[in-house]
Parts: structure tokens; C-alpha cells; sequence
């Protein structure tokens, strides 16, 4: 009896240090609005076209004060090397004030600062993607910086807000 209660507490245990490894799938469906983190990302659904979801977000990065560093055209740059891509432009922007903090608590941080978003065309449809403040955190255990990655969470939010209803 002792033997199988250590062996199912063993069990218990594995399953969930399992369980606290998976990746992370939470949903949410609106009318206007999709958006799901999986694997520390978060997906967001468009009401506009490639063209105007670029221009509304980064209106509403410039209207928020926060420095924009790039826009990289990833679909020019394969069919320069021959090849063929869906629609899918990078755009780098950040605060150096609030991104800079988690660099500070963590020097690889910085594999995530500045902030990006990815918008991309899949199965006809536009999507803005970018990295989860959360799973950044966890990634780079940084534990003494919860407001900011808070405030961060709410701008990005906030930014993606722009393009999910018309």
C-alpha cells in the first residue's frame, strides 16, 4: 500500500511539473475581435487589410509617443530571394525608459527589446502578432519588475486595440 501511494504521489508530481511546462493556450472570440497566447504568443485579428492595420498601428504608436525604429516588408525581402510569402511586414518600436528596465533586471532581455509586432495575412485574413509580457518575463525570470511588464501588457493591448474594430 505504502508503495503505491509513493508511486502514485510520484505520478501526481510528474504530471504536474508536465502540466506547469505545456505551453499555454487561452481563447477568447468576440464578433471583432480574436485573439489567443500560445507558446508566448499573442495573436490578434484585424477588421482592416494589411495596408490600413500597418498605417492604424503605427498612427496609434506614434499618437502614444512611443519611438519607432522600423518597418521590415519580410514578403519584399523573400521575393528578393526568390521566394513566396504571404503578406508579412515587422514593425520595432519601444520606450526606452520602460524597456530598458527589463534589460536591466536581465541582460537577455533584451532578445525581446525593443517591442515587436508581426502583421501578417493568413487563410485571407490579417492578424497582428507579438511576444507575450508574461511568457518574456518568465522567460528571462524577472520577478521584481510586475508593474512595468503590467503597463507594457496595457500599452501593447491598447495599440492592437486600433485595428480590431472598424
Amino acid at each position: 500500500m505504502r508503495r503505491t501511494w509513493m508511486i502514485t504521489t510520484a505520478c501526481l508530481a510528474a504530471a504536474t511539473v508536465i502540466a506547469s511546462a505545456a505551453p499555454r493556450l487561452v481563447g477568447a472570440e468576440t464578433a471583432d475581435k480574436q485573439s489567443h497566447i500560445a507558446e508566448g504568443i499573442v495573436k490578434v485579428g484585424s477588421a482592416y487589410g494589411m495596408a490600413d492595420t500597418i498605417a492604424r498601428l503605427k498612427g496609434d504608436i506614434a499618437a502614444k509617443g512611443i519611438l519607432f525604429f522600423s518597418e521590415i516588408d519580410q514578403a519584399k525581402l523573400a521575393a528578393n530571394a526568390g521566394i513566396k510569402l504571404n503578406p508579412s511586414t515587422l514593425l520595432v518600436f519601444g520606450n526606452p525608459p520602460l524597456g530598458t528596465l527589463f534589460i536591466t533586471a536581465n541582460a537577455s532581455a533584451g532578445l525581446d527589446w525593443p517591442v515587436r509586432l508581426l502583421v501578417y495575412e493568413a487563410d485571407g485574413k490579417v492578424w497582428v502578432a507579438y511576444t507575450d509580457f508574461d511568457w518574456i518575463a518568465r522567460r528571462h525570470r524577472i520577478t521584481n519588475r510586475d508593474v512595468e511588464f503590467k503597463m507594457a501588457s496595457g500599452v501593447i493591448a491598447s495599440i492592437t486595440s486600433s485595428v480590431t474594430a472598424k
